[in-house]
């Protein structure tokens, strides 16, 4: 069975909840509502955008609003952006011990594929999964389960990175050890979801053992 490494995209492989919060925070401005990052934090980050919009705008088509939100994303976002601290390096570990990589994310496949073009890795991820493609979306184990199995990874040979909760419950939820990046959130947020060890990006020292116990089972 293959090695793997899977991430979540937002918030992991790029800090992107401030212009996804001020993209938010305009369309409801719109409306005549004024929302600020406390509330973007509390009711929006890690939910789907449809289901984010039904609550919040009822009587206007959700989906719409969604397709709206995710193209104005993408416009602001531009053609580069950094991707968080030490990813290079690690996808640099990961093609030196042959271990495949995924993308698992809510995101809907445009977003998906424009932001890892944006961040220039498009051509190094094996496989792009959307969690709205699969049975069910994150918080369901589905999305990652459908990864492993697109990549013919076993979850014991794997590592899932993640910064939201319903990301985390979905990766552990697959059987996958998962770490939880502090972009947004804190430690005892991200714990209390099920994550094994958080670290505040990829260069992070307390990252090191996890990798090299993976090495351990993959050699």
């Amino acid at each position: 069975m293959t090695t793997a490494l899977l991430f979540d995209l937002d918030g992991t492989l790029i800090d992107s909840d401030p212009l996804h919060a001020a993209v938010f925070a305009d369309m409801f401005a719109a409306r005549g509502r004024t929302i600020d990052f406390g509330f973007y934090r509390e009711r929006i980050h890690g939910r789907l955008n449809a289901h984010i919009f039904a609550e919040l705008c009822p009587g206007e088509d959700a989906e719409a609003l969604a397709d709206a939100k995710e193209a104005e994303y993408r416009r602001r976002i531009g053609e580069g952006h950094p991707p968080m601290a030490g990813t290079t390096e690690l996808l640099d570990l990961a093609d030196s011990m042959g271990w495949a990589k995924a993308v698992v994310t809510n995101a809907p496949r445009d977003n998906g594929e424009a932001v890892l073009e944006a961040l220039g890795i498009a051509e190094r991820i094996d496989t792009l999964v959307i969690g709205e493609e699969c049975e069910r979306a994150k918080p369901d184990p589905a999305p990652y389960a459908e990864a492993l199995r697109l990549l013919e990874a076993d979850p014991q040979r794997a590592l899932a990175f993640e910064d939201s909760p319903p990301g985390i419950r979905s990766a552990v939820g697959a059987g996958i050890k998962t770490i939880g990046l502090r972009s947004l959130l804190d430690d005892a947020t991200l714990r209390a979801a099920g994550a094994a060890l958080t670290i505040a990006d990829f260069r992070d020292p307390a990252l090191a053992p996890h990798i090299e116990q993976l090495r351990g089972i993959a050699a």
